[in-house]
Order: structure tokens, then sequence, then C-alpha cells
């Protein structure tokens, strides 16, 4: 059909030149098939997936990054509403309002906002945040449920009827689509979960956003992968994480390799391009320069992604409308409103009784109960702010009481 037509194209021009890739060349297919999809939808009277983004910080990358997305929204024809907040400690509230919005159907939080301070919550503040997304508008995937389906290569959120796929982490997402569309890494001849079987990958990145999740993406493909951090080095191989002796130095896992994605945050790090083998693909993940360009072009036969943003983004519409068919399309949970569209079909496969909707509902009360016994205990925080916040939760109790 004609969307196979488009990615044929698009891979093609791809596979007949080495060298620098243009990753927008492989976000277009994807991009066009998020607007036929949004076209659909308005033909049906129902409104665009409304995407909600929340920015508390300066970092540059995350300000272009919400920048992309809101420029990528428009022209495909989906909602977006950049919620910019000035004291990081407002984020909380914000995303919880988010969530329990019917009328929206997707949230990204542009991080990092608190980095990694300890926090009450636990390791991470930023971490705490992310587990916080609900899963029906985790468009980013990096919720808890997401992240442990996919350590445990469980691709379904509703199992035994296996009709709602996963999310997957959109910037490691975008990068097994880069590989999938570059020369010699993917054999689209072997059956799913042993298309990358043979490959060696050195990914230098273990971040919870993009190195933990693709090198788990990659491994349940079928290639070995070297996930090497800052003071040490794993290995993910048949489905088990072994951790690496002296031997196995980044060096010696880059020159095995012939995958090798970078993605270390700061300007002064530069993985060494004699490392690398001739015909392998290198992907930089980062939002800085991770290679000597020059260097690295002059190795023979090597496929170099500089960037990954635009198909980044591309992969977040596309969660996005998974999210949508998932869990807020009018045919599927008319419990969750339909934002403004058409009026809800009777059919709602997703609650399959009125005791499902309820225990949805209970679980939700209980973890804005367990909040606000947290938020009791603060000392860190204002006596004023506290209570507001608690106020907050407890109307929202009332509403889901309401629902029952």
């Amino acid at each position: 059909d004609k969307k196979h037509k488009t990615f044929k194209i698009a891979f093609r021009r791809i596979l007949t030149k080495m060298g620098k890739v243009d990753a927008g060349t492989i976000a277009a297919p994807f991009r066009e098939e998020v607007r036929s999809k949004v076209a659909e939808l308005k033909k049906k009277g129902i409104m665009a997936p409304l995407l909600v983004g929340i920015l508390a910080n300066n970092d540059p990358a995350a300000r272009k990054y919400a920048e992309w997305t809101g420029r990528a929204c428009q022209n495909d024809g989906i909602r977006y509403d950049l919620r910019v907040v000035d004291d990081p400690i407002d984020v909380e509230a914000t995303l919880l309002d988010a969530n329990d919005d019917p009328r929206v159907h997707g949230i990204i939080v542009y991080y990092p906002i608190f980095g990694q301070v300890e926090s009450f919550s636990g390791s991470s503040q930023d971490d705490y945040l992310r587990d916080t997304v609900s899963l029906r508008c985790d468009v980013e995937g990096l919720c808890h449920t997401y992240r442990s389906n996919l350590y445990r290569n469980i691709r379904y959120v509703d199992p035994p009827r296996n009709e709602h796929k996963c999310l997957i982490p959109c910037t490691a997402l975008s990068v097994v689509k880069i590989l999938e569309a570059c020369d010699g890494c993917y054999d689209a001849a072997l059956p799913v979960g042993r298309k990358l079987e043979g490959k060696i990958v050195t990914i230098i990145n273990r971040s919870e956003i993009v190195g933990r999740p693709l090198a788990a993406m990659l491994a349940n493909d079928g290639a070995t992968v070297y996930s090497v951090d800052i003071d040490s080095v794993y290995r993910f191989e048949g489905g088990r994480l072994h951790k690496c002796d002296d031997g196995d130095s980044p060096e010696a896992c880059v020159r095995r390799s012939s995958i090798v994605i970078t993605g270390v945050p700061v300007k002064s790090y530069q993985l060494n391009a004699d490392w690398v083998r001739p015909h392998s693909t290198v992907v930089n993940v980062s939002s800085f320069k991770n290679v000597d360009e020059e260097a690295l072009l002059a190795v023979p036969g090597v496929n170099y992604v500089p960037m990954v943003g635009k198909v980044t983004v591309a992969m977040l519409e596309r969660n996005l409308l998974r999210l949508f068919e998932n869990y807020h399309h009018p045919d599927s949970n008319p419990y969750r409103g339909n934002g403004g569209g058409a009026a809800p079909s009777a059919k709602a496969p997703w609650y399959e009784s009125t005791l499902q909707r309820d225990n949805s509902c209970l679980d939700m009360i209980t973890k804005l109960e367990g909040r606000i016994q947290i938020l009791r205990s603060d000392e860190t925080t204002s006596a004023e702010t506290v209570s507001k916040r608690i106020k907050v939760m407890q109307d929202k109790i009332d509403k889901y009481y309401d629902q029952m």
C-alpha cells in the first residue's frame, strides 16, 4: 500500500548512501503516517489528541526539544500545550492535574528538573516524577510499568488479551528505527527476537531515558550489547545481564562492535574514531557531538547519524497516537471522556465491568492518600504549600469516589 511504498523509498535513499545519514529522511514516513491517522480522526468528528509538555528548567537541550515538539505537532495536526513551571517544587502538582484531566491524552516532562539530587521520594526526584506519570498518558514510555515490562520483554499491557501494546521510550525507539534503516544492522529475513543475531553493540550511556532501555531493546532483538558507564561495563546477552571484567574496557568493546551508540551529555567527551571498525554504524544520541565527525567519516564504509532528534519527535507522536487508541479513543474507553470529539460508543473493551472501573478508581485513591501521608511528614516544604497540595489531592479523591 501507499504507506509501505513511502517507507521503502525512504529506506532506499539511506541504503544507497554510506557516510553521514540524515535523520529527517528516516523520520519522514513516520510523520506522514501520523498526519494520516490524525486526518482520519478529524473526518470522524474526533478532535486530534492533546499532548501536554511540562518544562521547569533552563537546560538548553530540554528547551530545544520542547520547541521541536511544538513545531512538529503543529505541522502534523496534533494539539500541543506547553506548560512552563517557574518553581520545580510545583511540577508534581502540575503533572497530577494533567494526569487527571480527561482532555489530556499524553504528557511529556522535559528533564532534567532536579537531576540526581536525593529526595524524600527516592534516589532522585526526577525518577519519582517519571513514575508519577499515568501509564495512560506516558507518551515517553518511562513510567515503572512500561520500563519493567521492557526489561522483562513483555510487549502488551493487557495480558492475556494482548490488544494494547506497551509503549517504548521514544528516544531509545528512535535509535532502533534508525538502525533498521541503516544497511548492515537489522536482518529483516530473521524472525522477531533474532533480527540482530550475531551483532555486537556498544552503548556509551546507561541512563533510564536512553541507555538502559536501548540496551534491553537491542538485546531483546538478539544482539550482544555492551553497556558502558563512567565506572563500569555490563554485557546483555542471552536474556541475562553480566558484569564485565577489567579486560572489557570501553575501547575493547567499541573495537568489537559493528554498532556504536554514544550518549554522553557533556561537551568534553570524545569517542576515539580510531576505535571504530570499518563498515560499522555510529549513532550520536547526545546533544553534544561525542565524536570528531571528520575523523569518523574517514573510516571506510562507516554510517554516521549525528542527531536523532527528528526521529525521536516522530516516535513521540507515534506513542501519543498509540495512547489515544489504547485508552482515550471514544470507541475504546468512554470513562475518560471524548475530549470534545464524537459521542462515545457503547463498546468499551478496556473496562469489561463496573467492578474493573471501581478497582481503577480505588487504586488511584490509594495512591493519592499515600502522597498525602508523605506531604504531612514533609518538613522541607512550608505548611501553607503542604496544605494547598493536600486540598487539591482530597478534591481529586472526592471526584474518584463520585465515579464509582
